[in-house]
């Protein structure tokens, strides 16, 4: 007990601010980078002689590799140290960054990638669990939104940020830009960041190595990160190879649920979600995780493609949300150790649901840069009401020598639910497309009077305009109307399930168990 009490009295040597935003750097860098490289893939292709498929292994690799580091980052903490173990992961991210700048060829680049999501992906977790050690119970929420900033914020800016220095540099300096920062990192890191007297003490109980439950969750994450990443492209279960994957990844994490439960040492401990509030937290993350990295894509490909804005205007319009995530992220943190996060949280789910559904309203293919810039904050303003009391209320009730595996769970679920979104709302546009386009060509019939005359005025407008052939110019730009008509519907049609998805978590929020006023010592017990 006396032990206890002296573990819940311990406080950094630094100020905790200062080590939240040393932490905080590295973790900005990582999450950068998950999206810096989507605007550079047609250039890194063409430099290094790749077909655009071959080119998009850069992100697939870094994706794969990131999800199989995250649900053992909490392991691999407790067997070499918290601290070592994050300052080796941005030593290794910052000498991959090098190293793929350099890279002469796609293959090498791919094989540093992989180096990259390796030591990327236990810099989230590690932080995480670093501020929830550092700030008291009732300080946690603010400290949050520090680490919010870095997980939201990022991943809006890296599409104009990869865009201006592709256009304006080469694309390797998207890599070798890591390199300062990291540097600047691990420096601050070793000199401010410490590891509390429980980790030292659950140290010198040395782990027994998992090698089954290491080989089971490496191969279903590889193969079911693989599956989100490439099914759309190879048309889902119509693609033998994507099957076959699908199945290896299901029963491979089905039977590492089953072996974990019963392993008396385990990488992750599956009886957390025994405790409601982690259990419905991991929920709540896992949708925030598909709203946040759904809609990060989804807006984009609309500008993009319906539009017809370049990568780095398109990148500009999502900057809106970013900012407005970087400003509502401290009040967020504010109300959330003031009031009850529960309440705070409901809020963030109305607020988020009504912002979808006002982008349903405003969506078409006439819409300005400034109302898509606008949508896009719109939508952003409600998600750190979501994602702070979140992973607030995740924490309580847990023991503090779990706290690693809090924080890496809530990654490793944030990332799945985020490849999940992207893949089902990519895969749902595309069907939906389909079958709003198969009613609107029904009901555009040649001999029809509303088609008549507007064939027949496009055809006009084309003729006084010396257009050759006019008449099947004209057909074909009314089928080319169609098809944007029945893509934008599309659009709407997800937009607005998601919505009414988001909105319907609002009763849930009560499952979650209050945090008590004061209960920093119990906490940390």
């Amino acid at each position: 007990m006396a032990a206890s009490a002296q573990q819940s009295l311990w406080t950094p040597k630094y100020n905790p601010w200062a080590v939240a935003l040393t932490v905080t750097l590295a973790t900005f860098m990582e999450v950068l980078d998950t999206s810096i490289a989507n605007v550079a893939l047609p250039h890194i292709g063409s430099n290094l002689s790749a077909s655009q498929e071959e080119a998009t292994w850069v992100l697939t690799s870094y994706l794969v590799s990131n999800a199989i580091v995250l649900p053992m980052s909490a392991w691999l903490a407790r067997l070499i140290g918290r601290k070592r173990f994050y300052m080796t992961c941005v030593a290794l991210f910052t000498c991959s960054s090098f190293l793929c700048g350099m890279a002469p060829s796609l293959g090498v680049l791919v094989f540093f990638r992989v180096l990259q999501g390796i030591g990327g992906g236990g810099l989230q977790p590690s932080e995480q669990a670093i501020l929830a050690d550092t700030f008291p119970p009732n300080k946690r929420g603010v400290a949050f939104s520090v680490y919010g900033m870095a997980v939201v914020v990022a991943p809006a800016l890296g599409p104009t940020l990869g865009g201006w220095i592709t256009d304006n540099f080469t694309w390797r300096w998207i890599f070798y830009i890591n390199v300062p920062i990291g540097i600047i990192s691990l420096l601050l890191s070793n000199r401010m960041v410490e590891d509390p007297p429980y980790l030292k003490k659950i140290r010198e109980i040395r782990p027994r190595i998992d090698y089954i439950g290491i080989g089971l969750i490496v191969l279903a994450v590889g193969c079911l990160q693989i599956v989100l990443d490439k099914g759309q492209e190879a048309d889902w279960f119509s693609s033998t190879w994507i099957t076959v994957l699908l199945v290896v990844a299901v029963y491979g994490l089905f039977a590492w649920i089953v072996w974990e439960y019963y392993h008396s040492d385990p990488i992750v401990d599956v009886h957390l979600f025994k405790n409601r509030n982690f259990a419905t937290a991991m929920f709540f993350t896992f949708i925030l995780g598909t709203v946040l990295f759904g809609t990060t894509v989804l807006i984009p490909q609309f500008l993009e493609l319906m539009l017809g804005y370049p990568a780095v205007k398109s990148g500009e319009a999502m900057a809106g949300g970013g900012i407005a995530m970087f400003l509502m992220m401290p009040i967020a943190g504010q109300l959330v150790d003031r009031l009850d996060p529960r309440a705070t949280m409901a809020m963030g789910f109305l607020v988020t649901g009504a912002a979808l559904y006002y982008i349903t309203t405003h969506i078409t293919l006439q819409m300005d840069f400034t109302t898509a810039a606008m949508l896009r904050t719109y939508q952003a303003v409600g998600l750190p009401f979501i994602f702070l009391p979140s992973n607030t209320l995740a924490y309580v009730g847990i023991p503090r020598e779990k706290y690693n595996q809090i924080a890496s769970m809530n990654s490793f679920v944030r990332n799945i639910g985020g490849s999940i979104g992207i893949a089902v709302i990519s895969s749902q546009i595309t069907r939906a497309a389909a079958r709003h386009q198969n009613y609107l060509v029904s009901h555009a019939v040649p001999g029809s009077p509303a088609f008549e005359r507007m064939t027949s005025a496009m055809g006009q407008l084309l003729t006084n305009k010396n257009a050759m052939l006019p008449t099947k110019q004209a057909y074909a730009r009314v089928a080319g109307l169609i098809t944007g008509q029945a893509t934008t519907l599309a659009y709407v049609d997800v937009l607005s399930v998601l919505a009414l998805i988001v909105v319907c978590l609002v009763p849930f929020v009560m499952i979650m168990r209050k945090p008590k006023r004061g209960a920093a010592v119990e906490a940390a017990h």
